[in-house]
């Protein structure tokens, strides 16, 4: 019971920051109707660029604030950069065939990895000094890592706001609009090359802070990309364009995940944990190709 207690207190939490990764491929999707398949880069790219922050900070300033500061500095760079990849890349695959977009998405996978590895290195890089303490914090027997504590907080956080973001202002109901209904939207003055420019922004943003939070727990490597990669069977599950289903979804995956490491990893060793969640993936995409709250496209000829 107590490992069972341990890998769902923990799976919970880690699901929470590929929920956070898995708002900006549905926002992206939603918007124009695009698999963002760069989007394990962004996360990586999001994480190295707050580390960087961090270790400039951190030497004239408390650990906190300076951890706090190289966040707040992740979102804005992440803005800067989804406004000019959308920009320079993708706003002339306007109008062209979605497959044509995709595959430009695989490219600026590669070509971001390859900046990456340019400016950072390949080495396994960790958040020094520590960002959170390494004792444990024991619930009724359980013992709970503080980063794990903390990085549920701030994606829960994040969502919060992005969610309300998306409810309450007047650029995330244009974005709601464009996707409900293009032409509509278009016809009552909504830029959709503006609604792309922000999803795209508000992509960059979320995996960044996302990369964040998976480099505090494992170091800041290649693999950082490989779990953004996970955010595919979430948005899978969830549905590919229902920000509740990225909640969800993410949640989802992240107990699999953990349950599959915890209890398989034993009978089936070679990373089993890896490649759970895509058989999990296969198998639902076999009973309800349209996710949890996707939506059911009806064309009739």
């Amino acid at each position: 019971m107590d490992l069972f207690l341990q890998l769902f207190i923990t799976g919970i939490m880690l699901g929470s920051i590929f929920a956070l990764v898995a708002l900006g491929w549905v926002l992206i999707y939603k918007c124009s109707g695009v698999l963002n398949l760069a989007m394990g880069e962004l996360t990586l790219i999001g994480g190295y660029v707050c580390l960087w922050l961090y270790q400039s900070l951190v030497k004239t300033m408390p650990l906190m604030t300076a951890f706090l500061l190289a966040i707040v500095g992740t979102l804005i760079i992440g803005l800067i950069l989804g406004l000019l990849t959308e920009r320079i890349f993708l706003r002339k695959m306007i109008g062209e065939p979605i497959l044509a977009v995709i595959m430009v998405t695989v490219g600026l996978s590669f070509f971001f990895k390859g900046m990456v590895f340019i400016i950072w290195d390949t080495d396994t890089q960790v958040f020094l000094p520590r960002v959170f303490p390494i004792e444990p914090v024991v619930v009724g027997g359980v013992a709970i890592g503080q980063v794990y504590i903390w990085s549920f907080v701030a994606a829960m956080l994040l969502m919060v706001i992005f969610v309300c973001f998306f409810k309450y202002t007047r650029w995330g109901l244009s974005m709601q609009a464009c996707a409900d209904d293009e032409m509509a939207a278009l016809s009552l003055g909504v830029s959709a090359k503006f609604v792309y420019a922000l999803a795209w922004a508000i992509a960059f943003m979320a995996a960044g802070v996302g990369g964040t939070l998976l480099g505090n727990i494992n170091g800041l490597n290649y693999s950082v990309s490989l779990l953004g990669l996970l955010v595919l069977p979430v948005v899978v599950f969830g549905g590919l364009n229902s920000v509740p289903g990225a909640i969800v979804g993410g949640i989802t995956i992240g107990l699999l995940q953990n349950f599959a490491g915890g209890y398989l990893d034993g009978y089936f060793p070679g990373g089993i944990k890896e490649i759970a969640p895509f058989i999990f993936m296969v198998v639902f995409l076999l009973f309800k190709p349209y996710g949890l709250w996707g939506w059911e496209r009806i064309e009739r000829v």
